[in-house]
């Protein structure tokens, strides 16, 4: 249990450093010279699935059923090492091309940094793998967190202390203008070349005759359902910015995606919890498959996921203005703030899914998240392709509803069929309802009034501390 807390608190925070970051980085650019960053980014998920291709989870699946772990290991890093150094050879080769396929033939620099910065972050994935594997989470969260500080200090460094001492500069840097928003993508590629260096001792344990093909063939069939809905996670997630990019005119659509993309970051208040959680709870959903009473078990942490969901996203709905524009730093993006809850909504949509994608990773039906995946990446595409030109960035919000609203559901009485999990449905969407209802009101109706608001959250926390209220002396006893 103490392992699972050092990797839960070392995800939250190496996530919570680019969260930090981005105030700074929104003050500092408006959206028009922001959106190199959010462009290239929002595709940087999809190259990250593809050169991991599912053998992290696939690893400590097969984990359960091979003895010679030295040659799983060898065999699964080998795979996803061959995969990041052909995406960099290629990619480098055909950075000119790639540049014009992205409408940004002027930015061929930056692009190719993020190009270099996923293939060192595709060789670092399975020594992280290896250290959870091996037992050591100390080094694991220290290099995480490694990573995260030194990526926000040369942010800080370049694009907050250096603009300030002018022409004078410090240890020989000095701020240039019109490199912008590139000093980011510089800092993201020191953080994960120093990642990578420090992680050279468990690439090193590596062998390549260790490399078993009948293995790894074994390990593919099952890690290419979950690399699909992998991919289709990532179109659902972050993709609606380049629809936004090529389907609104030249001189508006940067600007939106731009927008979107710098206002949704507000949904990391949320999704860190869900982050840390899923983190610790996987291992935990594997190792209690077997017990009689693990459906149970299952049903209860699924109520509580989902109150502190609610929770979270009511609390947020009803400071948003505030916190957004804190958070933001910069007026150009307050236009956009008004499609926040409807995000947040989403966001817990999602969470809830992936809590409920337990019973396709226990039945070994993994095909079936390929399929629901590609269910919720249809609706975004579908919604995005259709809406966007009239609609701009609010289709692409409402995309993101419909489509993890769709996945859920579906989800659930797929699971109800395959790998029945006795969930309180009742309370569930009740909770739901309450906390969506209140967070709508507050925000659209009540237009943000911080007192009324507030009241409605206490009224939400009251409602739960008296049904949840026998839970809760058990927690307290425990």
């Amino acid at each position: 249990m103490g392992q699972t807390a050092i990797y839960g608190l070392s995800t939250v925070i190496i996530r919570l450093f680019p969260f930090i970051i981005s105030p700074f980085v929104t003050h500092a650019f408006g959206p028009q010279s922001l959106a190199p960053f959010i462009d290239f980014y929002s595709v940087a998920g999809i190259i990250i699935v593809l050169l991991s291709h599912g053998m992290e989870t696939t690893f400590f699946r097969f984990a359960e059923k091979e003895d010679d772990i030295r040659k799983l290991i060898s065999t699964s890093t080998l795979s996803v090492v061959a995969a990041s150094f052909l995406f960099m050879f290629f990619c480098y080769i055909f950075r000119q091309d790639l540049a014009v396929a992205f409408k940004t033939p002027d930015q061929i620099n930056l692009l190719t940094m993020m190009l270099f910065v996923l293939g060192l972050d595709g060789l670092s994935t399975m020594p992280f793998v290896i250290l959870r594997k091996t037992g050591r989470p100390k080094k694991f969260a220290l290099i995480k967190i490694i990573n995260g500080v030194i990526n926000f200090l040369l942010v800080l460094f370049f694009i907050v202390i250096l603009p300030k001492l002018g022409a004078k500069g410090l240890f020989g840097f000095t701020y240039h203008k019109e490199f912008g928003i590139g000093y980011v993508f510089v800092a993201n590629l020191v953080a994960s070349a120093v990642t990578f260096i420090l992680l050279s001792q468990e690439i090193k344990s590596v062998r390549i005759g260790a490399f078993d093909w009948k293995l790894w063939k074994k390990m593919m069939a099952y890690s290419w359902p979950i690399t699909i809905a992998g991919l289709a996670g990532v179109i659902n997630e972050t993709m609606d910015r380049q629809f936004l990019k090529y389907l609104l005119p030249d001189g508006t659509n940067t600007e939106q995606m731009a927008i979107y993309g710098a206002v949704c970051k507000i949904v990391t208040f949320l999704t860190l919890f869900r982050q840390a959680y899923l983190l610790g709870i996987e291992p935990f959903f594997f190792s209690h498959a077997k017990n009689e009473n693990s459906g149970q078990a299952y049903a209860k942490l699924m109520d509580m996921f989902v109150i502190v969901n609610c929770i979270i996203l009511l609390a947020l709905c009803v400071n948003l203005d505030w916190l957004a524009k804190l958070y933001l730093a910069n007026p150009a993006y307050n236009v956009g703030i008004s499609i926040v809850p409807i995000v947040l909504i989403a966001a817990v949509f999602l969470g809830i899914y992936l809590n409920m994608s337990v019973w396709y990773k226990l039945s070994d039906k993994t095909i079936f998240g390929a399929y629901i995946s590609v269910l919720g990446a249809a609706v975004t595409v579908a919604v995005n392709v259709y809406f966007i030109p009239s609609y701009g960035y609010w289709a692409s919000t409402w995309g993101t509803f419909l489509s993890y609203f769709s996945m859920m559901t579906v989800s659930y009485f797929l699971g109800q069929y395959f790998y029945p999990i006795p969930y309180h449905m009742k309370k569930i969407m009740g909770y739901l309802s309450l906390s969506i209802f209140f967070s709508l009101l507050s925000y659209y109706v009540l237009g943000g009034n911080l007192l009324i608001g507030n009241s409605l959250l206490f009224v939400f926390l009251a409602i739960v501390f008296y049904v949840e209220k026998e839970t809760l002396k058990k927690i307290r006893k425990a």
